[in-house]
Formats: structure tokens, sequence, C-alpha cells
């Protein structure tokens, strides 16, 4: 002990008087959607944030989900980090690659360092798919990327009832069932209390950083009936007056200037008094359940906010509530009720939709709102998310820190982007961006502060551009004009008509001064092209559904096999065997115990949509359910007690060479085998064209709402010891894959 002297390294700590962050990012919410912001849904604990803080009417995202998380994550344009697009695909090149750059270090990356503890709830959504099952690569997770505990999931969106959890790096069960009264919602709340109580019992004093990204308001729209009908009488009487009524409340307000014009309706979209009394009352119901998912998450908000008051930490908790885009338009010109069908070439009609009504909400339904409503959500902005209009991109956000910002319920009418979040939050806490990130050299933050307009409504806005990109939409903001491009799909970029408007004086872009203006327009363009190759949105490619199916082609196509032994658990759909389009086989190595067995031996999907081959009361059983349509077969007779390899054979008998919409992929047969003799067959056009389900694949057991008619998790009662599953080539349409796979972005 003489020879040698102790050392303890002086301990991380935080800035003085660093409040902790809570950022509540919601999905797929409209400009107009908060109660403060001009909509008629309830939400008074967002309200009350708000007169607790600034409203800002200038803010900007990305126009998609993957891509607003990167930006709002590093302060840097999303092309830059690598997600040009989704995280759902790596197109190669160095925009596109789904995955936040290292070089790019998250928020949560630099307040570490800093004395901060970093909680990541609910939607992550920045890291490929592919590498989302239970091997990882974890590298882009959020415990890689500077969060110390995360709970919620990968994907872009998730059934409210049965989701597919991630507990920090390993898929856990949800801790409850639809029967149970279990909502994503509420237990995303629960978990965020019980972090924040947990860090308060070691960690007093030590500043926390809590990003809440809550699924609602994405499809599938799911919550209590019960609120969801309580908002049938405020929207029955259509979008056409309810954006005419939001535009004039938002006058009130002050959202938006007095000159304001409503644009008009978007394409596509027919007026409410077109429809006739069942159809009004179809499109209702799903705006309905739009609103109450809303409704019902601002009601757990107020769990969190409660908690903050009685832990006194209100007062230095920096609040940030914001929408990663603009208001959904893949539920198409009708809504869906249960998008899974038509994703799989299985119409929805409007009878089957009427029918169906009081389903919406439900543990069997995955619905999205129709255009009109969409429409409505983004008042007064013109188009949807997906798009570098209005309507794709500008969206609310609500900043509150009472120690320390002194405005209460003011309006803020600056630009700013996402990728000037980050900056301003360093800028507040007075911390520099990291030079370098577990040892990897950083790249500039591209966002502005705009840490002055919280403390002064005349600070100007920032003082350089900002692009925009999605699928070859293109914009551009400078110095309060923008220039924007809608593209249509598949027809060349230069044969893009640029429109041009003066924000400043034009909120709504209704009056379009490309005519009036060309030079102002030229150099506009020119400027988005300056920014465009700066920031690696290049090369342009708006070949967005090919790109899917190449995507999975390169992914999986060579796969030919895949082998579940005993103990495997849940395995995320992107990771599971890819039987689309396709011949295939299964087979279950499993002993059977009696004449009555019963149990899942292999399922992926849901209530929606799936497969599952299981035993029940002694006979095999599959069944193929494409948008809750149920292709059954049974074996002949029971399967006798011993050893025995279970199977399914699916063999593709014709191939549409352009399937349409009812006549599905061609006709196929289901084939039921026992020790590889054929046992009972089925033949069916339905089948998995564009995909199979967002929900995951289970060995053993089908742990969330059931793909077949049994009640989850119906574990099977024999010794399964695997499951194979052969498959042979795949031809994927690349056109049907990306149409789905946007549906679900």
């Amino acid at each position: 002990m003489e020879d040698y002297k102790p050392h303890w390294p002086d301990p991380v700590t935080a800035p003085e008087g660093a409040p902790n962050i809570l950022v509540v990012l919601f999905d797929d919410v409209g400009f107009s959607d908060f109660g403060c912001y001009g909509s008629p849904i309830k939400t008074p604990t967002i309200d009350k944030l708000a007169e607790k803080g600034v409203r800002y009417t200038g803010f900007h995202t990305t126009a998609m989900c993957s891509t607003t998380r990167a930006a709002l994550l590093t302060g840097r344009n999303h092309h830059s980090v690598g997600v040009g697009c989704l995280a759902n695909f790596d197109s190669g090149y160095p925009g596109y690659r789904g995955k936040i750059a290292k070089t790019a270090g998250t928020l949560a990356e630099m307040l570490r360092p800093n004395g901060y503890r970093n909680y990541m709830i609910g939607k992550w959504h920045v890291n490929p798919l592919n590498e989302s099952g239970p091997t990882g690569p974890f590298d882009g997770w959020p415990l890689s990327r500077g969060f110390d505990r995360f709970y919620g999931f990968l994907d872009a969106e998730t059934d409210q009832y049965a989701p597919e959890l991630v507990r920090d790096n390993g898929h856990v069960d949800p801790p409850g069932t639809y029967a149970s009264g279990y909502h994503l919602t509420e237990d995303l709340v629960d978990k965020s209390i019980q972090m924040l109580a947990e860090h308060e019992a070691a960690l007093d004093g030590t500043p926390w950083l809590l990003w809440c990204a809550f699924g609602a308001c994405h499809a599938p729209h799911q919550a209590p009936k019960e609120i969801i009908k309580s908002y049938d009488p405020m929207f029955e009487s259509g979008w056409d007056k309810e954006r005419a009524q939001r535009l004039a409340r938002q006058k009130e307000l002050g959202i938006v200037p007095e000159n304001t014009e409503l644009p008009p309706r978007n394409d596509g979209v027919k007026g409410w008094d077109e429809f006739g009394p069942e159809e009004q009352r179809l499109f209702t119901r799903l705006q309905s359940a739009y609103a109450g998912m809303l409704d019902h998450t601002d009601r757990h908000i107020a769990r969190i906010v409660e908690f903050l008051e009685e832990t006194g930490q209100m007062d230095n908790t920096l609040i940030l509530v914001l929408s990663d885009n603009g208001a959904s338009q893949e539920g198409g010109r009708n809504g869906l009720i249960n998008a899974m069908g038509p994703f799989n070439l299985r119409p929805e009609p409007m009878e089957e939709k009427l029918a169906r009504i009081e389903d919406i909400g439900g543990p069997d339904t995955h619905t999205n709102f129709p255009h009109g409503w969409a429409m409505a959500a983004n008042t007064p902005l013109k188009r949807y998310k997906q798009n570098t209009h209005g309507g794709g991109i500008r969206d609310p956000l609500i900043i509150s820190w009472p120690k320390a910002i002194p405005a209460r319920g003011e309006l803020r009418h600056q630009f700013a982007h996402c990728s000037d979040v980050v900056p301003t939050l360093l800028d507040l806490l007075k911390i520099e961006p990291p030079a370098s990130v577990n040892g990897i050299p950083q790249q500039p933050i591209e966002g502005q502060s705009f840490k002055d307009s919280l403390f002064d409504p005349e600070a100007p806005s920032r003082d350089k551009p900002q692009y925009f990109e999605m699928f070859g939409h293109r914009g551009i903001w400078k110095d309060g004009w923008k220039a924007v491009a809608f593209h249509p799909m598949g027809t060349p970029f230069e044969n893009d008509t640029w429109e041009l408007y003066n924000l400043d004086e034009d909120f709504s872009e209704c009056r379009d001064l490309a005519a009036d203006h060309p030079e102002k327009l030229e150099q506009m363009i020119e400027t988005w092209w300056e920014e465009a190759k700066k920031h690696q949105v290049l090369p342009l490619d708006d070949r967005f559904a090919p790109r899917f199916a190449e995507n999975a082609e390169r992914l999986q196509g060579g796969r030919t096999k895949a082998i579940f032994h005993r103990g495997v658990g849940h395995i995320p759909s992107d990771v599971a065997p890819d039987l689309r389009s396709r011949n295939y086989r299964i087979e279950a190595d499993a002993d059977i115990l009696n004449d009555a067995s019963n149990g899942v031996l292999i399922a992926h999907g849901d209530t929606t949509s799936g497969y599952s081959l299981f035993m029940q009361d002694g006979h095999l059983v599959h069944d193929l359910n494409i948008g809750g349509e149920h292709v059954v077969v049974r074996s002949d007779s029971k399967v006798p007690p011993g050893r025995h390899i279970l199977g399914l054979r699916v063999e593709r008998l014709t191939r549409e060479a352009k399937p349409k919409m009812g006549k599905g992929m061609g006709k196929s047969r289901y084939i039921l085998t026992i020790d590889g003799e054929d046992a009972g067959s089925v033949e069916s056009n339905l089948g998995f064209f564009m995909l199979i389900s967002w929900s995951g694949l289970d060995i053993g057991r089908d742990r969330g709402n059931p793909v077949g008619d049994y009640e989850a998790p119906f574990e099977f009662d024999g010794f399964l010891r695997k499951v194979t599953v052969h498959m042979e080539t795949q031809t994927l349409d690349g056109d049907g894959v990306g149409k789905a796979e946007m549906a679900r972005e």
C-alpha cells in the first residue's frame, strides 16, 4: 500500500443548471391536428404545454419518418447522414444507405460525455430492417447510438395491441393483450415513467434525455372504442367544412395570417356531398379512429407531465412536442379497414368496409383514413406526407422550458428545420458539438440554431437555404421564398413543373409566382442543385417501387432454406423467410404426444394477414390469411402419436404476368404432408404477393393477435425439434412490392 497511490478520475458532470430534455415525437400528425393549432380534437395536455412555451408555425420536416428522425437526431440533413429515403432499403449510394452514418453522432452521443443519461422510448426506424433480427448487427440500434435504455419498436409501424417490441437489444413479448386491456401507448408511457423514476432513485440531480416517439398517429389507427365513437358527431359534417372551420380557428389563434387562403382540394379528393350517407358514415368513423388515437395519446402524455410535476422536475425540463411529417396519404381515396388485403391483391370493396365499420380501431384491423381527412389534417396546406409541398413538410413544434424560456403561449413564425433542433439544444446547453464520437471524426453540423427566436419573436430566420427531396419531389426554401416541384413517378425530371411562392405573404402556397418572377425561380432551382450536390441527394432516383424489390432480392433472393431449431424466439418480418410469389415447403420435425394434439408449429403474421401451420384436435391444419379472408386446409385424418415430419407444400399452378386487384397472384395449391405423404389440399387465387405481414414469425406458438381461428399464444403441446422452410426461385413485382412498402411508412 505504501508503494501505490489511489486515483479516481473526475466524474463526468453536466453543465451547471442543465435541464432535463423530453422529446415527444408524433408520427404522421398533420399541421392542424393539435388543438392549439386549430383542431377540435381534444389535446389538452399538449395545449397546456403550449401555454407554457412557444408554438412554431414555420417548422419544417423532411416529408417522411426515417428521414426526419435522422435529421432530428443528428443535426444534419438526412441525405448527408445516409438516410435520404427510408431505413427499409439500401440503394448503395452514400445518401441512401438506410442507416445513420457513424460520422454523424446523435444527440444522445453528444450529450453522454456531458453528463446526461439517455433513454429512448417508442419508434426508432433509422436502422435497416434486415438488421433488426435477434442477431443484429446492433451497431445501428439505439443502445449503440448513445442511448442507455431502449423500449420500443424498430420498424415504421406496429400493431398497438400486439406490438413488435424490443427491450434494449432483444425482442420481448408485450406485457398484455387486447383482451387484458393492453395498448402500446399506455405501455410506452408506463416504461417512460419507470425509467425516469429509476433515474431519480439512482442519479438524482443528473440530467436526462427522454426521446419518446409514439406510434400515434401512424396506421394502424387503434384506440379504445369509446374514445373513437365519441368523435363521430364532431366529424359527420365532412372534410370540406372541417377544413374551413380549422382555417378560421387558425386565423383566430394567429397560427396563420388573416389573408391565408384555403387551397382547392388535393388531386382526386371529392367533395363531401358527393358521397352517400353510408360512405360518409364510414369515412367519419375512419377519421374518428385517427382522432381517438391522438386523443388517447394526449391522455397518457398527461401522466408523464404529472410525474414531472410531482417530482419537482417540470420547471427545469425542456420539452419539445412535434410531428415527423404531415398526415398520411397511404389510406387512399376511400380509406382502409384492413390494408393487408389490398397489399396482396385482395380488394376491400365498399360493402365489406361498411360491414366492418364497428371493427374499426380494434385488434383485427389495420385502418387508415381517406385522402380527404388527411387533407383536412394538413389544413391549410397542400398535399401530404411524401410530398415537398407544405402538407408534407410543415409541421407543429411546441417548445417549453418554464425555468429558462419566459414566453407563455406565444407564437413564433420563423422558418426552422428539423436539422436545426440539435444545434438549438446544444446552443441552449452551451455544449459544443464533439469533433469525434467513439474515436470517429464527425462531419459538420448542418442545421442552424434558432435559439434566439425562443426569446425574441422578432429574431430573424436562418440565413442559409434549406432543400427538400423525397421520391423525386423537390423543394428549396431561401429568404422566405420557396420553389417546389411535384414529381409524377416514372416521368423525366426535366419535365417537372416548378412552382414559386413567397411564403411570407402566402402561407398556404396558393399563389404561384413562377411566371411573374422567372429569374427568381431559376435562381432557386440552381440553388437546389447546389444543395443537392453538397448533401448527397444525387443521383435522383424515383424508382421507389423497383428499389424495394431490388433490395429484397439482394438481401434474401439467394436464400433457399431457413432452419429454426427449438428455442428460437420471435423473428421480425423483414428477417423471416420471404414466401412471396414463389413455391415453398415447410417441414416441422415434431413429436406428437397424443391423438388430440394442439398448438402452432410455425406462424408468421397476425389477425390481419399471415399464415400458420398448426395442430388442432389431432389434425394438421394450415391457415392462409389474406386480409382477413382465410384459406384453410385440414388433414384428412389425425396425426398418430410419435415422431413425424409435418409439412406444407405450396405449388403455384398459374402465374399472372401482371397481377391485378381481385385476380390475385394466380392459382396456387396448398398441400399438407405427413411424413412426405399428401394429407389434404386446397386451391386458391389468394397468396402473398406484395408482403406477408408487418408482424413477425414465431416457432412453436403464435404470440400476438393470432393468424388463425385459435386463441393466442396456442403453444404446441408436443416436442418440436425444428422447422425448416425450403424456397424456390422468386420473381417479385417491383411496382406491387413498392406500393405495399410505401404504405407501411
